[in-house]
């Protein structure tokens, strides 16, 4: 239980991250106000897709990198989610390597 909840503490730190990462990105590139950067960060981390209309090609640059990281950090963070279960798996069916 401790090692399920450091790697969802990791996890966590690696999105809220992430948010960061993006919101200073629209702020700073599309001139959105926070809540705008907030919306279109999280819906490309969750997989969404962005919500509003960017203004200029530094920002539809920004948001295209943006949205390859995200889906990178989504298979990440499943993965570091996952890896204590699947190892505890591996061990109650001897299959660890010794």
């Amino acid at each position: 239980m401790r090692r399920m909840v450091r790697h969802a503490a990791l996890v966590v730190g690696m999105v809220c991250v992430s948010l960061g990462i993006g919101i200073a990105g629209y702020m700073s590139l599309a001139h959105m106000r926070f809540v705008d950067a907030f919306v279109n960060s999280a819906m490309l981390l969750g997989g969404m897709g962005p919500v509003g209309d960017l203004p200029n090609d530094r920002s539809k640059w920004f948001a295209g990198f943006y949205a390859l990281y995200a889906g990178l950090v989504f298979i990440v963070a499943a993965s570091i989610i996952f890896a204590p279960i699947a190892h505890r798996i591996l061990h109650k069916l001897h299959l660890d390597k010794k």
